[in-house]
């Protein structure tokens, strides 16, 4: 069922990025259920959706924004019940949302010298691969799923400092510029990258094995190199996208040229990034 609800998304040209996350969302909602009932659901019941949410508030204690995420994944299962005949009626209402408060510090979580320390330890490495990764996000802000998905020769063009975006959210297009440092790091990469021996894959980011390079190794690297810089916290892939939203508008890009190149599709995403950080919070209210 769960297979056939991944191809019902994909018909409705869903993104990758919310296919997967809506897959994640709908397997932990079947093994909640065949935990609780010993079986699969066959459909959806309100009394069950209600049931799963008090588990995921009060045994898992996951937060607000997650539990509404996980929802609007059910919500989407709960058409294509619908749709596929499985089901007559829409179980998930609105208000089984939870209300979260409006986020007003922004939402980058490291300032510009923990990201350089952690930059730092990646390069000291000595993996070009790993280290263009991490220059590209930080320096364009993409989403890793859209750095995933770059293809060297259709979307990658270096000679005019240009990447094409094709599979980003909502699969709009668009155009990144890209600085010296983030070409620079690309083209050791693409040297050092003709010397394995898997190099002919279509795709920039390669394992190595030659496949295209998936989240789980990047979240790996990720994890590895924060715990080595001594950082408290994980620095994550979309902590680079924060940063560079963050450290754009800082250095004098105004709003609407952030949330174009960053494929902001409503500027007040972009807008939360003009508010002071939750430390800068912190240090006025420690002043009081």
């Amino acid at each position: 069922m769960i297979d056939n609800f991944l191809n019902w998304l994909q018909n409705n040209e869903k993104s990758k990025n919310t296919i997967y996350n809506y897959k994640l969302s709908i397997q932990n909602y079947f093994t909640w259920f065949n935990e609780t009932f010993g079986s699969n659901p066959v459909k959806l019941y309100n009394q069950n959706v209600k049931d799963y949410l008090q588990y995921l508030k009060t045994i898992k204690s996951i937060n607000a924004k997650t539990i509404n995420a996980r929802l609007s994944a059910l919500h989407s299962f709960n058409e294509f019940l619908i749709e596929t005949e499985i089901q007559t009626d829409i179980v998930i209402h609105k208000n089984l949302k939870i209300k979260v408060q409006n986020q007003y510090t922004s939402p980058a979580q490291f300032d510009t010298k923990e990201i350089n320390k952690f930059i730092q330890s990646i390069l000291e490495e000595g993996n070009p691969r790993n280290y263009a990764l991490v220059i590209l996000l930080a320096y364009t802000g993409l989403r890793i799923s859209e750095a995933l998905n770059i293809r060297i020769t259709a979307d990658l063009f270096l000679e005019s400092k240009e990447l094409i975006i094709k599979e980003g959210k909502s699969n709009k297009q668009r155009t990144v510029l890209l600085n010296d440092k983030v070409i620079n790091a690309i083209k050791n990469y693409l040297k050092y990258r003709e010397t394995l021996k898997y190099n002919s894959s279509m795709y920039l980011f390669v394992s190595n094995k030659g496949e295209k390079l998936n989240r789980i190794t990047v979240n790996n690297i990720f994890s590895k190199y924060s715990k080595k810089t001594g950082i408290d916290k994980i620095i994550s892939p979309h902590d680079l996208r924060h940063f560079f939203c963050s450290y754009a508008l800082e250095s004098g890009f105004d709003v609407h040229e952030v949330a174009y190149i960053a494929g902001h599709s409503n500027i007040r995403t972009t807008l939360l990034y003009t508010n002071p950080s939750r430390q800068k919070m912190l240090e006025k209210l420690n002043k009081l």
